[in-house]
C-alpha cells in the first residue's frame, strides 16, 4: 500500500464539495453485477435454461457479481458520505435523510413480497424483524434471506447510517500522514475474516449459495459488524483523496485490477470470493473514479445513461429478484432453450428497470425532497 499515497496535497474546498457522478455510475454496475447473480443461479423451479450444463458454467462466470457487487456498495457508502459530510450538520438531520432515502423503497418492496410469497410462509417474528430492517442479526439462514432476499444487506446499511456519526468523528481524528497504515490495516482485516473463517470452522454442511457452512456464511457475509470493515475502509478511503494521500492510478489499470480481481475470485475457496479478493481493487477503482471527476475527466462511469441509472438503482436492486420471480411463475415450470432463456432475461431486465424507475420517481425521490430537509426554525438557519 506504500506506493498508493503521493505527498500532501489538500483539496480546496470547493473540489471537496465537487458531486462525484462517476461513483452514482459505479453504483449501477454493482447493481447490474448482483441481478445477473441472481437470474442465472441454477435452482430448481427458478431456473429458464433447458440446459443444466451451460447455466451451471454461466451462473460459475456470475457466481463473483454478488458478493463483488455488495462490497461495492459497503465501500461506497463509506467514501460518499464522507464525502458529502458537511461542518455544522447533526446526527439527528444525517439519520433523517439516511431514513428518507432507504425506508420507503424497503418498505415498498417488503409489502411486495408479502403480498406475493412472504406473508403465507414466514414466521410473523421474522416478517417483523425484515420491518425493522433486523433479519442480519439472526444467524439463521431463514431469517437473514427471508421476505425480499436481497433486502439483508439494507439492514447491514443501518448499522453503517447508526454509526457514521460517531463513526466519522473518530476516523476523522486519524493524522493524514496516518492514513495509509489505517487503510493497510482495514485492507488486511477484510482478508482475514474469510480467511479465519474458513480455517477455524467447519465448512459443511454446505448452504444453498455456496460451499461454506451456514455458521461461515453468516459470520464473513452477513454479520453487519463484520462488514462495518467495508463501512471502515471507504471513509478513510475518502479522507485520503480529501488531504491528497491517496496517488490516483488511473480508472482504466483500477478497473482492469478489478475485472482481475472479478476472474481471480472464481478460483479462490467461496469465503475468499465474496469479500478478500476484491476488497483493495474496489477501495482503488472508487478512489479513481473521484479522482477522474475532480480533475473534470470523461469516463464511461460518469455519462448521462450511467448516472440514471445510478439514480434508480438502490431501487433496482431491492425489486430486481422480486421481478424475476414474477416473470419466472408466470412462465409455469416449463424450461426453455438458451437462446428464449436469454429473451426471457430481457425482458425482465427491460421490465426491472421500468420497475425500479417507477420507484425512484414516484416513491424514493418525492419523498427525499419531502422529508429529507430539516424544517427551519424561526430565527435560526439550518444546515442541512
Amino acid at each position: 500500500m506504500t506506493g498508493t499515497f503521493s505527498p500532501p496535497k489538500q483539496l480546496r474546498p470547493e473540489q471537496v464539495a465537487t458531486r462525484l457522478p462517476s461513483l452514482t455510475g459505479l453504483r449501477w454496475v454493482a447493481a447490474f453485477a448482483v441481478w445477473i447473480y441472481h437470474s442465472t443461479q441454477n435452482v430448481e423451479k427458478l431456473t429458464l435454461f433447458r440446459d443444466g450444463h451451460f447455466n451451471d458454467r454461466l451462473h460459475a462466470l456470475a457466481l463473483p457479481g454478488g458478493g463483488i457487487g455488495v462490497q461495492t456498495f459497503f465501500v461506497l457508502s463509506g467514501f460518499v458520505l464522507t464525502w458529502s459530510a458537511r461542518p455544522g450538520d447533526t446526527a439527528r438531520a444525517f439519520w433523517r435523510r439516511r431514513l428518507a432515502k432507504v425506508y420507503p423503497n424497503y418498505l415498498f418492496t417488503f409489502a411486495l413480497a408479502a403480498l406475493m410469497y412472504a406473508a403465507a410462509i414466514t414466521p410473523l417474528w421474522v416478517l417483523l424483524l425484515n420491518l425493522a430492517m433486523l433479519q442480519p442479526w439472526v444467524p439463521d439462514i431463514n431469517a437473514f434471506f427471508s421476505v425480499n432476499m436481497p433486502s439483508w444487506s439494507v439492514g447491514v446499511e443501518a448499522l453503517f447510517y447508526a454509526s457514521f456519526p460517531l463513526l466519522y468523528a473518530f476516523l476523522r481524528r486519524v493524522p493524514a500522514e496516518r492514513l495509509r497504515h489505517w487503510i493497510t490495516g482495514l485492507v488486511a482485516a477484510n482478508v482475514a475474516v474469510p480467511v479465519l473463517l474458513s480455517l477455524s470452522l467447519p465448512s459443511s454442511p454446505h448452504v444453498i449459495t455456496g460451499p461454506a457452512s451456514e455458521l461461515q456464511l453468516y459470520l464473513a457475509y452477513i454479520f453487519p459488524p463484520s462488514r462495518l470493515l467495508e463501512f471502515a475502509l471507504g471513509i478513510l478511503v475518502a479522507r485520503a483523496v480529501q488531504t491528497g494521500r491517496w496517488r490516483d492510478m488511473g480508472t482504466l489499470p483500477a478497473g482492469l485490477l478489478m475485472a482481475a480481481s472479478y476472474v481471480l475470485a472464481m478460483f479462490v475457496p467461496y469465503l475468499y470470493g465474496l469479500r478478500a479478493v476484491s476488497v483493495l481493487p474496489i477501495a482503488l477503482l472508487i478512489a479513481a473514479a473521484a479522482n477522474a471527476d475532480l480533475r473534470g475527466h470523461r469516463t464511461v462511469l460518469r455519462s448521462r445513461v450511467m448516472v440514471w441509472l445510478g439514480n434508480i438503482s438502490y431501487a433496482f436492486y431491492l425489486s430486481q429478484l422480486l421481478v424475476y420471480m414474477t416473470v419466472r411463475f408466470s412462465l409455469g415450470p416449463d424450461t426453455f432453450s438458451t437462446p428464449v432463456s436469454f429473451g426471457i432475461l430481457a425482458f425482465d431486465l427491460a421490465l426491472t428497470l421500468a420497475v425500479s424507475t417507477g420507484m425512484y420517481y414516484g416513491i424514493e425521490r418525492p419523498l427525499m425532497r419531502r422529508f429529507a430537509r430539516p424544517r427551519p426554525r424561526a430565527g435560526r438557519s439550518v444546515t442541512a
